[in-house]
């Protein structure tokens, strides 16, 4: 059961509250304007009331939602599999991956869409990130092989092309009916999930 003083509760209450301010009291494009990651914007600080320093926006984008249901979604997503990595890793690590996951998020899209005008919002590609230790935490490798580490490489190369099909396939319905999913976050996302399961496994029992 989850615990409200477990890391991933922390995550949503902030972020469900950050959101819930912007969406409910604030003009959400203006503050999506100077609070999301916005590709063409890194390494320009912008003069407005509401501006914050460029670095700061990979972290403060994670905070923003565009609406009701693009918050609802990401919540629920993140209270189901970020409890589950909890429970494996522990909360400092968790959250460590998460903060890892947002950030490698945001340099995927900026590598991809560098010109990019258009500020990214929502904690998807942190997410992202929680679902590539999910995957591997509670996927079975198939018995490809005799050799389990090779067994074990085929399955970390076949959740990723999997990931990255669907992550495409959602952008292109998605952007057939005029909504823009950031697809390389996302897959960058998941890539940093994947890469920390090893030092994080470590992290956490090497402490215990």
């Amino acid at each position: 059961m989850l615990q409200l003083r477990s890391a991933t509760a922390v995550i949503a209450i902030v972020t469900t509250a950050v959101s819930a301010v912007a969406i409910l009291f604030l003009n959400l494009g203006l503050v999506a304007t100077f609070w999301g990651f916005t590709p063409a914007m890194v390494g320009v600080n912008l003069s407005h009331e509401l501006a914050i320093p460029w670095w700061l926006t990979p972290f403060t984008s994670a905070l923003l939602h565009g609406s009701w249901l693009h918050l609802i979604v990401n919540m629920i997503m993140l209270l189901f599999v970020g409890s589950q990595v909890e429970r494996v890793i522990g909360g400092a690590a968790m959250l460590f991956a998460y903060i890892v996951g947002g950030l490698v998020a945001c340099a995927a899209q900026y590598l991809v869409e560098p010109m990019s005008v258009i500020p990214m919002v929502g904690a998807s590609g942190a997410i992202s990130a929680l679902f590539g230790l999910y995957a591997l935490f509670f996927g079975r490798p198939k018995q490809v092989t005799r050799n389990i580490r090779i067994n074990r490489w085929i399955h970390v190369v076949w959740l990723l092309a999997t990931w990255v099909a669907l992550q495409w396939a959602a952008g292109f319905v998605a952007g057939g009916q005029g909504i823009l999913l950031a697809t390389p976050a996302h897959i960058g996302g998941f890539i940093a999930g994947i890469l920390l399961q090893k030092p994080l496994l470590l992290w956490r029992y090497r402490k215990a």
